[in-house]
């Protein structure tokens, strides 16, 4: 008997072509710490060719929801363990490369010590599947930190650095709030108002409900 196909959600469709999430869980540990979390892994592309952004927990389950597409590559938003700690195993399974800012190079290795990325790098653009993610660095939540814009789909997939609520934490190493705030504000609110932020946990938002919020951000301190 064959595996189950795990569930995924469906957040966009254009034909053939769709964005579905993919929920895996496990451990994020930092700064001697260890807290539990569930993780957004997307999924973009068509009947074919897939990108993976961010690969979570479980490079099994990942797979599993492929159902046999090709991989162009698996992105990650950043290097903490929780959004990396799948990427070699994942890898090696699909034979597709890692993508990563080297901004991030300590977090990376303290996970896959002996695995190497390919350095993934501001205004890069990333052709798959008749589309082009483009990649914008947007440090403060980690020195590396990306989101990858898909300007066809309105669509930012903004991993830790802005949420439905405000910017992604800052409070543990490498993290500064100063530089998330200016990211966001000067990398990601820029975007157009409707495009749809597809983010690293929890629930998405998009760039216009988001930019009112500003300066309330930056007034709280987080």
């Amino acid at each position: 008997m064959s595996a189950a196909v795990p569930d995924t959600e469906v957040v966009l469709q254009n034909g053939d072509f769709r964005v579905e999430r993919l929920i895996t869980a496990g451990t994020f540990e930092l700064d001697g710490g260890s807290w539990q979390v569930d993780n957004n892994v997307w999924l973009v592309g068509d009947g074919h060719d897939v990108v993976i952004i961010d690969a979570a927990h479980d490079a099994d389950k990942i797979v599993s929801a492929l159902s046999g597409r090709n991989v162009t590559a698996v992105v990650c938003t950043h290097g903490h363990n929780d959004h990396v700690n799948a990427a070699a195993d994942l890898a090696f399974a699909v034979h597709a490369p890692v993508l990563l800012h080297p901004g991030d190079d300590k977090l990376w290795k303290s996970v896959h010590p002996d695995f190497a990325y390919v350095w993934l790098h501001d205004e890069q653009r990333i052709g798959f599947a008749g589309i082009e993610l483009s990649i914008i660095h947007t440090p403060g939540h980690s020195p590396g930190s990306v989101c990858a814009y898909a300007p066809e789909l309105q669509t930012l997939f903004s991993g830790d650095t802005l949420f439905c609520g405000g910017p992604g934490a800052t409070g543990r190493s490498y993290s500064d709030f100063p530089t998330i705030t200016r990211s966001i504000q000067e990398r990601v609110l820029t975007l157009p108002p409707e495009t749809e932020v597809l983010t690293g946990h929890g629930d998405s938002t998009s760039v216009g409900g988001e930019s009112p919020h500003l300066e309330d951000w930056i007034a709280r301190g987080y």
